[in-house]
């Protein structure tokens, strides 16, 4: 069963010993920045800090910081079970049914899908409290890092339309508190709700924004998730959820959000104001630099009674964005399979913090394969952003880091085995000459054939031979090694 809402995944959390209640007053103003840090660095649980300085709202945190709780968040036992339901759809797709019997064979899991759909209700524990005359003072909002430029909402649903055919967008944009009826709107120029509001610029008109916070933790996930333009990122969680999200229409703007959220913000982004906004201590471990951004007006704010406000820290990994980035590598894997099969595994260690570092392992079968998949994996939406991509052979484990790394320092030259490009990047990235632009490095750390110009001969990993690994595990215990 799905989770009805926040407080259903704090039970299961606190039932399973994964969360931690803190009833001693601490401080939104880097205090609970740095306990919560401290317990992200040590792989500790969730927080509920009960007594927020400033607040009524409790204030949770780190809830999806561990890969156990990621996998509860989505009610999976291993992210990869998600991933095989999605490889499931995809054979729907792709296997036309050629007789009555074959399209009986899937009527129900058409139906099954079909379900997942959002659907209108008339009411929702979002709006128990409705204020329109709003001040975002009374929520409990962050100031993570020192040299952060005020406080920041870190885990928002934002919710916007498309102007030109209605379609719902949700994506997660941080939102620097300005004062108690503003905020910036961190909307980067490649994501989906800053083609929204360009598309309103055009027009001159405002754009309506609503902002939520909580509610089931597959909603929050899905808002993150790089989905395809067309994909209502909604559809996508009643799909994680294994059940349709039930939406109410918002007071004051002309948009649906989850009957069951703790918090909704609802306002507009203006077209033409734009404000300094940053700098931020972000998941790259540095602090991105202010800029302009639009500006976000609040015109009401409905919440639960007794509302958890839900939030999250990033900065230097590991940290709780770490386990939303594996979960998006588990389960748009076969997406990654089903266009390029040669592919066996990816990984994006935290290390390049999602976007600067891709390992994949590939089955070669000809001279070049592994640039041709550094050049494919380049032109797959937001893989456009990769820095580097390592490729390797298909016995490597490429959730193995230190492995992956053996390989490229002892299987490539330099000079022949890496590919430098220049093409689109995140704006995160300081080290590039130009915002949004720069170089881009694949290494092809696979075995190289004579066809590719290795004219030596390539030598074998060293391997034990299979009878002495199984004699070996047999008589373990007798050598009396714990």
């Amino acid at each position: 069963m799905a989770y009805k809402d926040l407080r259903e995944f704090i039970d299961r959390l606190e039932q399973e010993g994964e969360l931690k209640r803190i009833d001693v007053e601490v401080d939104p103003e880097l205090e609970i920045t740095q306990i919560t840090d401290r317990v992200s660095k040590n792989y500790g649980p969730a927080l509920l800090f009960e007594n927020v300085k400033g607040s009524d709202m409790p204030v949770l945190i780190n809830a999806y910081g561990s890969e156990k709780r990621m996998n509860m968040s989505l009610q999976v036992k291993n992210l990869d079970d998600i991933a095989q339901d999605i490889m499931d759809i995809m054979e729907i797709a792709d296997n036309v049914p050629k007789s009555m019997l074959d399209k009986v064979k899937i009527l129900p899991r058409l139906a099954q899908l079909s379900s997942f759909m959002p659907r209108i209700v008339k009411s929702g524990v979002c709006q128990e409290v409705v204020d329109k005359n709003p001040s975002l003072d009374k929520l409990p909002v962050l100031k993570c890092w020192p040299g952060d430029a005020g406080r920041f909402i870190t885990l928002p649903q934002v919710y916007s339309k498309d102007p030109e055919n209605g379609k719902r967008n949700v994506g997660m944009y941080r939102l620097q508190v300005f004062d108690a009826q503003t905020t910036g709107m961190h909307w980067h120029m490649h994501h989906d709700g800053a083609s929204n509001y360009r598309k309103n610029c055009d027009r001159g008109q405002p754009t309506e924004v609503a902002v939520a916070l909580g509610g089931d933790p597959a909603i929050t996930y899905a808002a993150t998730a790089p989905l395809p333009k067309d994909i209502d990122e909604l559809i996508f969680a009643g799909f994680l959820r294994k059940q349709p999200v039930d939406l109410v229409r918002c007071k004051t703007v002309d948009l649906e959000v989850p009957a069951d959220a703790e918090i909704v913000i609802e306002g507009y982004v203006d077209p033409v104001e734009r404000r300094i906004e940053g700098p931020f201590g972000d998941h790259t471990g540095y602090y991105s630099l202010a800029d302009e951004y639009p500006v976000f007006h609040v015109k009401c704010i409905t919440h639960r009674k007794n509302a958890i406000y839900p939030t999250t820290i990033v900065g230097k990994p590991p940290q709780e964005d770490c386990y939303l980035a594996l979960a998006t590598e588990r389960i748009f894997l076969p997406l990654l399979k089903f266009q390029l099969p040669e592919v066996v595994d990816m990984h994006l260690p935290m290390e390049g913090v999602f976007h600067n570092c891709v390992l994949v392992s590939i089955r070669k079968s000809f001279p070049g394969h592994a640039r041709k998949i550094m050049s494919s994996l380049w032109g797959m939406g937001q893989m456009m952003f990769a820095k580097f991509i390592v490729v390797v052979d298909e016995d490597v484990n490429v959730q193995n880091t230190s492995e992956v790394m053996w390989k490229v320092f002892n299987n490539v030259d330099p000079h022949r085995d890496t590919m430098i490009i220049e093409g689109p990047l995140d704006v995160l990235d300081h080290s590039a000459p130009l915002p949004y632009y720069g170089s881009k490095m694949g290494i092809d750390a696979t075995k190289k054939w004579r066809a590719e110009g290795h004219n030596r001969e390539w030598p074998e990993d060293i391997r034990m031979s299979e009878d002495i690994i199984a004699l070996v595990e047999k008589k373990w215990s007798e050598y009396g090694i714990d």
